[in-house]
């Protein structure tokens, strides 16, 4: 099973945030436009385990049905960016303008249970992050990337953070799908 832990948006934050879609997605030329993310499929990814064995997902089930030892916040999105930070860019992404510090933190106790679990865990640095639409091709060059910076309006898009939600998700040529195997509620 192909898995991840992630904070959910809620159907306002959503709208928001698709509507900085549309606004960014006029400054690019059709063919040079990433691919972007449908709103019902937005969520800010803590920790992607990927590929886990289904005997081992039980265990993991569990340990996401226990509750983080954090008190709920509020986080606002704002800024956009891309990965990489040079070079053509390949993702297109809203950054954590309010309750960064809070997010890094609940990252940090999933992560931690994944090393408790023994579960292997990608290394790079954590970067908190909303993504907005990848390239698949290198079509965009960072000239486009910082005029779609300029495009954003504010006020930026808020969310309550009550919880963090293991998925599964399912890739198929019409796109992945999500099914939520569990939560962590913060208390």
């Amino acid at each position: 099973m192909r898995l991840f832990v992630a904070i959910d948006l809620d159907e306002t934050a959503r709208q928001a945030i698709a509507k900085i879609q549309r606004e960014v997605a006029s400054t690019f030329a059709p063919d040079r436009a990433p691919k972007w993310i449908r709103p019902e499929q937005m969520h800010l990814t803590l920790a992607f385990l990927g590929e886990i064995a289904e005997d081992v997902t039980p265990p993991v089930v569990e340990a996401f049905s226990r509750p983080l030892r954090m008190n709920p916040f509020a986080a606002a999105f704002g800024g956009l960016g891309v990965f990489p930070p040079s070079g053509p860019p390949q993702v297109l992404w809203l950054g954590v303008r309010e309750g960064e510090e809070n997010v890094v933190e609940v990252q940090r106790q999933v992560a931690l249970r994944l090393d408790h679990l023994g579960i292997e865990r990608e290394r790079r640095p954590f970067h908190a992050h909303l993504t907005l639409g990848r390239w698949r091709r290198a079509r965009s060059s960072r000239r486009d990337a910082d005029r779609a910076r300029r495009s954003a309006s504010e006020p930026a898009p808020r969310v309550d953070v009550d919880h963090v939600t293991l998925y599964q998700s399912r890739l198929s040529p019409a796109g992945p799908t999500y099914a939520a195997l569990a939560r962590a509620t913060l208390t």
